[in-house]
């Protein structure tokens, strides 16, 4: 993905206790995401929210376990998002947990590589 270039943001909104057969479902498709080439993934744990259930979850509010929104991001050219979309979106149908899926057309600025620190040392 270059600067200045047309791309696409997958964003995936689902909840940190939600599974995908043994493990976390954010977790899977960043894991996914990082198999498939694609540019990067964030996962961004919300602090307050609801979906369709309308529960309202929050860190203020006492529960027994802490189900908060999470929010995936992907970033990348158009195809290599639509190809992706298409890998995964039957992984939903498995689930039991409401999700809503979105994809938006963006313009990326900057894409600035870092590098890799070697014993703590740049």
């Amino acid at each position: 993905m270059e600067a200045n270039s047309e791309a696409k943001i997958l964003r995936i909104f689902t909840s940190n206790t939600d599974k995908f057969k043994h493990s976390l479902l954010y977790e899977t498709i960043i894991f996914a995401a990082k198999r498939y080439g694609l540019a990067g993934a964030t996962a961004t744990k919300g602090i307050m929210g609801f979906g369709s259930s309308s529960v309202i979850r929050s860190v203020k509010f006492w529960e027994l376990t802490e189900k908060l929104p999470i929010v995936v991001e992907i970033i990348d050219d158009s195809k290599k998002i639509d190809d992706f979309i298409e890998k995964i979106l039957p992984w939903f149908d498995y689930l039991s947990c409401g999700c809503l899926i979105t994809v938006e057309n963006v313009t990326t600025i900057l894409r600035k590589q870092g590098s890799q620190k070697k014993n703590g040392k740049i």
